[in-house]
């Protein structure tokens, strides 16, 4: 079954059609019919149920089809100005007069500006125009053989006219308005064929989510109603869409949200002998509210999870292993940061650590902590991405006894009041939600936290190191970030260099990690400096934690007493299998000029992120703009 449709009211434009089709090379994706107005509207009906994405259609059969509520896209052929002419033309051929008096019967979507074309060329023009089908033998009685020259409509107009004798002319769209039409509906069935792909990622992500989620429209009729809601609520979907929500949800309260617009987060409800917790939020379309998802949560679940966390935390015993000598290698970037990282410690200030994943924050967070005199406190790391949003709070800055539903009746400290008097270390910053961000702008201003449910405030001595692998500067710009935060954690700010970029550094990592790794697994192995050299030429995506892992399989998995090039490609991760012994010519230094266009190219013009990454401010980087004579135009 093709995705277009081609409906034809009459033979001539079936033919026409054909035609058009056969010489377009579209025989395979046009499937084209002789239909006009029931029997139309019929046949659109039944290619509703075949998948049919595009319905092209004339005049009043493509207007009944239209009326009919079908939802298939119709795309009209037009009556062009050059028809119209022809036409005209046409009238005065056969009344033999240069000014012959014409009643056009037609749609409103077949005629446009008719009247000043018919003035041009001398047309005296009467318009019946129609509304429906009904009007055409009506509009009929209004002509008058003695006043009128010709007619000219659709086939049934003519064929009414014709009977009282007066000439006629079947209005007839032409070759470039049928192509037209036919482009036009290859460009919606390319749009719906997007439309369908993001549908059914969408359709895959509710059905899949862990969580149940539920769609109501703006009348509150229950359109989704996923998997999980199912088995969460104890309803099957099918007896729940298509109801209104309070007869299904009859412990959920929408009026609030669907008429004001008012989120709800963290309600929770007990049914049979489950906890729930649930979160209402809008839909919002071009500012007005259509409708509202709610998102339900099994709390045991989420507590399960909660303790997890909490224990890995507690094993670790808020201790800092690392010190500065623990960070190997000798090339000078790396030199460099150690360098920096020593002069940040002896600071008790904010630190913001940039680096991509495996480039060691956390290592150089530990030994910032580790030298300065904080290093007898506590250090407290947390990963701000392993942590669903409604728990970082609680984990962060503690509750009290009733908080919330399942809380320890003891309450619990968070982990700032843990780290009082140490270092807290938050990797993955950026993934913290807005809330969080506001609480630990709070805590940055005021030092002190308040446990959830508690009206009192607890004062705290923690220095806070930040890390992140993304540009803060960007989710700024999108707002994902705050960036009144941002300022407040960048006091003092660490740039770690990814492991491709630290020259001389894989040689002595892997001499390293290989005798480490011969020792943990009693394996008796050694590497050639020509496989030394194939490893240095890797660009390592993962950075020293990827090549940690592979040195690591290679000892365990390798029976060669002596890696060679040869043998060590063996054993490469065939997903991953790097370009080796094909070295990369240095690049020839970029002037400033050159190092200016390539940071406003790569940030797509953003003035903010492209100081950023030139370590210059704004204000400077606009006078160089000026300087060098650069343009900025934004591309999209």
């Amino acid at each position: 079954m093709s995705k277009i449709a081609f409906i034809s009211p009459d033979k001539q434009i079936y033919l026409q059609g054909k035609r058009i089709i056969k010489e377009l090379g579209l025989e395979h994706k046009i499937d084209i019919y002789l239909a006009r107005l029931k029997r139309a509207i019929l046949l659109a009906q039944r290619l509703e149920s075949e998948d049919v994405d595009v319905i092209i259609c004339r005049g009043g059969t493509a207007t009944s089809i239209i009326d009919s509520k079908i939802r298939i896209p119709v795309v009209e052929i037009p009556i062009t100005g050059q028809d119209l002419a022809q036409l005209f033309h046409e009238a005065k051929q056969i009344t033999g007069h240069p000014a012959p008096k014409l009643a056009m019967v037609a749609f409103s979507n077949m005629i446009h500006d008719i009247e000043t074309l018919a003035s041009i060329l001398g047309i005296d023009l009467t318009i019946l125009p129609l509304n429906n089908m009904n009007d055409i033998p009506i509009k009929n009685e209004e002509i008058d053989p003695n006043t009128i020259d010709v007619v000219a409509g659709g086939r049934r107009s003519v064929l009414l006219a014709a009977r009282k004798g007066v000439k006629t002319l079947l209005i007839k769209s032409g070759n470039f308005s049928i192509k037209s039409a036919i482009i036009e509906a290859q460009k919606i069935v390319l749009a719906r064929k997007i439309e369908k792909v993001a549908a059914q990622e969408f359709k895959a992500l509710v059905d899949y989510s862990s969580d149940g989620i539920i769609s109501v429209s703006q009348d509150g009729v229950i359109k989704v109603f996923n998997p999980k809601a199912e088995r969460l609520l104890n309803i099957a979907a099918k007896d729940a869409l298509g109801k209104t929500a309070d007869t299904v949800l009859s412990f959920i309260d929408l009026i609030p949200c669907l008429n004001d617009g008012q989120e709800s987060i963290g309600q929770t409800i007990q049914l049979n002998d489950s906890w729930l917790s649930f979160n209402i939020a809008p839909i919002i379309v071009d500012k007005l509210i259509t409708g509202a998802i709610i998102t339900l949560q099994d709390i045991t679940r989420v507590q399960e999870i909660e303790t997890k966390i909490r224990n890995d935390i507690l094993a670790r015993k808020f201790i800092a292993k690392y010190q500065f000598k623990d960070i190997l290698g000798t090339s000078p970037e790396l030199v460099e940061s150690k360098r920096i990282a020593q002069e940040i410690a002896s600071i008790d200030a904010t630190v913001l650590i940039y680096g991509e994943s495996g480039t060691g924050k956390e290592l150089f967070a530990q030994s910032i902590h580790n030298n300065t005199q904080r290093k007898n406190g506590p250090f407290v790391a947390i990963n701000c991405a392993a942590l669903p949003s409604n728990l970082l709070e609680s984990e962060l800055f503690g509750y009290v006894e009733g908080a919330f539903t399942g809380a320890n009746k003891k309450g619990k400290p968070g982990l700032f009041e843990m780290a009082h008097r140490g270092t807290i270390f938050l990797d993955e910053i950026s993934e913290m939600d807005k809330y969080g961000q506001n609480r630990l702008l709070r805590v940055l201003q005021e030092k002190q936290v308040m446990r959830l449910g508690d009206d009192k405030v607890i004062p705290v001595d923690v220095r806070i190191i930040a890390a992140t692998n993304k540009d803060l500067m960007a989710l700024i710009e999108e707002k994902q970030f705050r960036e009144d935060l941002y300022y407040r954690l960048k006091l003092l700010t660490l740039d770690l260099p990814p492991l491709r970029d630290r020259s001389g550094d894989v040689k002595l990592l892997a001499l390293h990690f290989v005798n480490l790794f011969k020792n943990k697994y009693n394996k008796h192995i050694e590497i050639s400096p020509e496989a030394y050299d194939c490893l240095a030429e890797y660009h390592w995506p993962g950075n020293v934690r990827e090549f940690m892992y592979f040195i690591e399989r290679l000892v365990i998995i390798a029976h060669e007493k002596v890696i060679t090039a040869t043998v060590l490609k063996k054993y490469w991760d065939r997903k991953h299998t790097p370009k080796i012994n094909t070295p990369l010519p240095s690049p020839l230094p970029l002037s400033e000029k050159d190092k200016i266009t390539e940071a406003l190219t790569a940030c797509n013009s953003n003035i903010s992120r492209a100081a950023h990454m030139l370590n210059i401010d704004r204000s400077t980087l606009y006078k160089k703009l000026r300087l060098y004579n650069i343009a900025v135009k934004k591309t999209y």
